[in-house]
């Protein structure tokens, strides 16, 4: 059973490559088949990404977050608690959001911009 240590302090855990992309993806993690993982990217710890999902680059996606849809997570992005980013959202640059923030629509989180148990609408913030 192949393992991965995605540096969170559980040390190597069982994961695989996702079919798409290629990128880590935690076996306690969701991940839908259509997704896009790329090669940098990770999923890891009990997250969920759904739909035609987008995680690219160095993006990070963990913790019991949710991204759905055609959401797309990349650069140094992370994305972790009982976070959602969903609909047409980004979440990009050196951008968190977490605790239990909600993105909807086409909200834009860029920059070094940390969104903390917010709930956003068609925002854009860099």
């Amino acid at each position: 059973m192949p393992t991965y240590d995605f540096g969170d302090g559980a040390g190597p855990v069982p994961a695989h490559q996702h079919i798409n992309g290629g990128g880590w993806v935690a076996d306690t993690a969701v991940v839908d088949d259509v997704v896009w993982i790329d090669s940098t990217a990770k999923v890891y710890q009990n997250a969920w990404v759904c739909g035609d999902a987008w995680i690219y680059e160095q993006a990070h996606i963990r913790g019991n977050a949710f991204v759905d849809h055609e959401a797309q997570c990349f650069g140094n992005c992370v994305v972790e608690g009982t976070a959602r980013v969903v609909g047409e959202s980004r979440v990009y640059g050196n951008a968190v959001i977490r605790g239990a923030s909600e993105l909807y629509g086409c909200t834009f989180i860029g920059g070094n911009q940390v969104v903390e148990d917010e709930i956003l609408h068609d925002e854009q913030r860099s």
